[in-house]
């Protein structure tokens, strides 16, 4: 005889078993069913497998109802192997049985088996769909939950609440927005926007994707909010540091009798966490609360509800402490502790640290060893991240190493100390050492490294040597490989894509910044303006210049050139007039910037206006990059007089730049004899340029002078000066079939000579 210890309800269930012999066979099934289902409720594993024998020597486990309870009784039980030996054997599979195994497998995240036993099925419902869909989803494999609902709307099956839910939270996990809101807009036409199930998970996608005001809609659209949605509607608002507005959202959950539970407390002291103000205002006649609740009171609150004995409650109101600085409420809590346990040291040890208060972080530590808890990764992290934010790389240096066998997370800690510190090299350096001792690297770890590359200066090598398109394929290994980036690395691989003309790959640069939330940082924002101007989107450069919370004067600039550089001269001045409104200063780049969109767009006399502006109004220095905007925007417009009277006063006649302009504007307007003054003055300034020579020569031939033009192209022949010649390149994507613009003209004029023409 075999001694068995069985549990009161593993008693119970047998004595019930033992009745099944006094009963009729229709009852029988009856009240075996009822007793699986009770094992699979209360996990009673030995009870059920007591049953299970039972059915074999009385010959009913070939009855599909009782053996699809059995399935999932198994499944239930973590058995999933003798659960699909059962679905083998059973001689009448119904849809049910299929969902038991799919279901088993899915819970227990066996989803090979799972993918397998669903392209298995002979038939498949919504319910077939929404397990594979939802438990692919839950495990991480977001893509192919989005592959299966496309295959399930493919078939002609309707979504469900469930099927929509997980569909948004994969949408969410891919920040894959687009198709979040297409399938936002097949929520609407089946009419299930409102329900509070897919609102709620709708607007967690927006908030993953950065859509907060989209997140806000979804949550003003539902007819009627839950806890839920107000809790996830906080934490939105709190991620995205709108305090103000995710403490409104406490403030109406109290006013519309919500229910307030411990989870969304916990929601709102974090949200404090996240308050520099330390109070905000709310007005609860419920709870005899006045305005300007802040966190003491959120806790009294806590209290005066009577939750201050949950768990996860007492661990946010700590850490709320730690993070606003009240270390002195935070120990209060600490020291009254029901139990302490390394998470309650460690949230000490960091809140120190984030107080830059090393010694007393170290005082914890000490005390942590004394009570005889073993420091774990997270202390040490937040050791060393104590040290580094007060500055003591050193010390942190001496924590690391008395570490005898450092995780990853404590090389990570200590490499972001020397890369926050600007000490790039020495992060390169234990980098080298961390590979050295066989530990493998993870994300974080290449995104501080990449950092520290980027910090030395690797990607802006490849980028002031307009090697851009090398520049460009090394950011894509980073982002390949799923390392971070920082606003330095960002700026300059806008830039190369801005040189590249690369409109596409600029997009897809922005949303990586706005997915890593780098979207407010100016000196990003300006390499964003300047690449979609120089890649032709001027609407898409004001658009998010107008979005900018934060503007300065590189910024103003950037705006200002870019309409010039696109010819939108009129919108140039405006910006520029927007810039002396807000107070900013323009500088020299300014004055350019805009003079230049003055000239390219005719703005003759609103040039002259800013161009007198300068010294009087703005006290900025006229260079030669000013003078030669101005001489521009008068010759393009045919006011030679105007142009020698200021040429004449400058002090920057002798730069050959200004001769050239002027000539440029010559040539067009056929001004033969101010021509010939600007060539001579070339000629006398930088004999050797080509330039002179060849707008002289192309002037005379517009004219038809065809014998003066070939004095002068055969001048340039006696005085051996070339011209460098211009390249076009034109072709599909990586082909490109390249001319030599200036040897292409040459053969033509030599044509027309040949003919006499």
């Amino acid at each position: 005889m075999y001694s068995v210890s069985l549990s009161l309800l593993e008693l119970v269930a047998f004595s019930l078993a033992t009745t099944l012999l006094k009963m009729e066979t229709k009852a029988i099934f009856t009240h075996l069913a009822n007793l699986l289902q009770f094992c699979i409720d209360k996990k009673a594993n030995l009870s059920g497998k007591i049953l299970h024998g039972y059915m074999l020597r009385n010959g009913l486990s070939a009855d599909t109802f009782l053996s699809n309870r059995l399935i999932e009784f198994y499944s239930k039980c973590s058995d999933t192997p003798t659960a699909r030996h059962l679905f083998d054997k059973m001689p009448m599979r119904n849809i049910y049985s299929w969902h038991a195994m799919l279901d088993g497998y899915c819970k227990a995240s066996k989803l090979k088996d799972a993918r397998e036993v669903f392209a298995a099925m002979p038939e498949r419902n919504t319910v077939s769909w929404n397990t594979l869909i939802s438990a692919l989803a839950r495990s991480g494999l977001e893509q192919e939950a989005m592959d299966v609902y496309h295959m399930m709307n493919l078939e002609g099956f309707m979504p469900t609440h469930f099927t929509l839910a997980s569909v948004f939270s994969a949408c969410g996990a891919l920040v894959d927005v687009d198709c979040g809101m297409e399938c936002h807009g097949v929520a609407i036409k089946i009419g299930l926007d409102k329900n509070v199930f897919v609102a709620n998970a709708l607007l967690c996608m927006y908030a993953k994707c950065r859509c907060i005001e989209d997140s806000i809609r979804a949550f003003g659209d539902l007819p009627i909010p839950n806890e839920v949605s107000f809790t996830a509607m906080m934490g939105v608002l709190a991620d995205s540091d709108r305090v103000e507005e995710a403490f409104s959202m406490f403030r109406t959950m109290h006013r519309t009798g919500i229910r307030i539970d411990p989870v969304s407390l916990s929601s709102v002291m974090g949200v404090c966490a996240r308050d520099r103000r330390g109070q905000f205002g709310i007005t609860s006649e419920a709870y005899g609360f006045s305005s300007n609740m802040h966190g003491h009171q959120i806790h009294g609150l806590s209290v005066k509800l009577g939750f201050e004995r949950d768990l996860h409650l007492i661990k946010s109101l700590l850490d709320m402490y730690a993070k606003k600085g009240d270390m002195t409420s935070a120990e209060i809590i600490f020291n009254n502790l029901p139990e302490v346990s390394v998470v309650s040291w460690n949230i000490m040890i960091g809140g120190y640290g984030q107080n830059h208060d090393t010694e007393k972080a170290m005082d914890y530590m000490h005390g942590m060893l004394h009570q005889g808890f073993e420091p774990d990764e997270v202390t040490h992290i937040n050791m060393l991240a104590a040290c580094v934010k007060s500055g003591d790389i050193e010390i942190g240096r001496r924590i690391f190493d008395r570490i005898v066998c450092p995780s990853l997370s404590s090389w990570n800690a200590i490499l972001l100390g020397y890369s926050q510190n600007d000490n790039h090299k020495e992060a390169v350096k234990l980098f080298g050492e961390m590979q050295f001792r066989g530990v493998q690297p993870d994300r974080t770890t290449l995104a501080i490294i990449t950092s520290s590359c980027a910090g030395i200066g690797l990607l802006e090598g490849l980028s002031l040597n307009s090697l851009d398109k090398e520049a460009f394929s090394l950011f894509k290994k980073m982002l390949g490989k799923g390392l971070l980036s920082t606003q330095f690395s960002y700026a300059i691989i806008l830039t190369c894509c801005a040189n590249l003309s690369s409109l596409s790959h600029g997009r897809q640069i922005h949303a990586q910044i706005a997915k890593d939330g780098y979207m407010t940082d100016v000196y990003v924002g300006s390499a964003l303006i300047n690449m979609y101007c120089k890649c032709g989107d001027v609407d898409g450069a004001k658009e998010y210049f107008d979005e900018m919370p934060l503007k300065n004067i590189v910024t103003w600039n950037e705006m200002i050139h870019g309409y010039a550089q696109n010819g939108c001269g009129e919108e140039a001045v405006s910006v520029y007039k927007d810039m002396i409104v807000s107070g900013e200063e323009p500088d020299g780049i300014t004055f350019v910037a805009v003079l230049t969109a003055c000239s390219h767009s005719g703005l003759v006399d609103t040039g002259i206006e800013i161009f007198n502006s300068m010294k009087l109004e703005h006290g900025v220095d006229l260079l030669l990059d000013h003078y030669t905007c101005i001489i521009d925007a008068l010759g393009r417009a045919g006011r030679f007089h105007e142009a020698e009277v200021l040429i004449d006063r400058m002090p920057y006649k002798d730069d050959p730049i200004v001769w050239e302009v002027l000539l440029s504007s010559c040539r067009v307007h056929a001004n033969v004899s101010l021509a010939r003054r600007a060539a001579e003055e070339l000629f006398r300034l930088d004999p050797q340029n080509s330039a002179p020579y060849v707008l002289l020569a192309n002037m005379y031939s517009s004219l038809g002078r065809w014998e003066e033009a070939k004095v002068f192209r055969k001048m340039m022949g006696d005085k051996q000066i070339s011209k460098n010649p211009g390249y076009s390149q034109v072709g599909p994507k990586n082909r490109m079939e390249v001319f030599d613009v200036d040897e292409d003209f040459r053969m033509v004029v030599d044509k027309f000579e040949a003919a006499n023409i």
